[in-house]
């Protein structure tokens, strides 16, 4: 390996240090813990030193959300492979978004709720947001109905989704209901 090489993957190392221990400290504190600081002594690194590989907190949260976004599109694509003809596979794929923005809610704010400075419906939206919408996509869209866009449907499918994770999130739903709404949403939102 040359020089240049192990320089680039210790580089890389570090970056994914920092994402990872951005990521655990948000989960474990909130994002206002989230400090350049903070995560210089956590990862044992001067503040120039993540300064080299982010500009600020703004875009290790990016990095969160791309991260985050990865790890969604393929949890909601395997709960839909493991599932049988396309009720099920809504019902599996709402229940895998469901499920991923309970167990990761600083992921999931990331995401959608914090400014990352990542453009969403755009030419320029980075690959992995692109690929979580279309693991949306791909089993919604055989749902959607005659005449019904298929993108839109699934973005309205979608924010049906969000709203769901924030309202149970913020106790305004009781998350012992969850699994119910899923099936109504199933039921009457998807054409099957």
């Amino acid at each position: 390996m040359s020089v240049q090489e192990r320089k680039q993957r210790e580089r890389a190392d570090r970056e994914r240090l920092i994402v990872a221990t951005a990521r655990e400290l948000a989960e474990q504190q909130g994002w206002d813990a989230v400090t350049t600081r903070r995560l210089a002594e956590r990862i044992e690194y001067s503040q120039p030193v993540l300064y080299s590989h982010f500009r600020g907190k703004r875009e290790i949260i990016g990095a969160v959300a791309l991260e985050g976004a990865a790890e969604m599109a393929s949890a909601v694509r395997a709960a839909a492979c493991a599932a049988d003809g396309p009720r099920a596979r809504v019902t599996a794929l709402a229940l895998a978004y469901l499920d991923f923005a309970e167990r990761n809610p600083a992921v999931y704010d990331a995401m959608f709720r914090l400014d990352g400075g990542l453009a969403f419906a755009h030419e320029d939206t980075p690959e992995p947001l692109k690929d979580a919408f279309a693991a949306l996509l791909e089993s919604l869209g055989e749902v959607a109905g005659d005449g019904v866009h298929p993108g839109l449907f699934t973005e309205v499918f979608w924010a049906a989704l969000h709203g769901l994770a924030t309202l149970t999130r913020a106790g305004r739903l009781p998350p012992q209901d969850t699994g119910r709404r899923v099936e109504l949403l199933a039921d009457r939102l998807a054409v099957l």
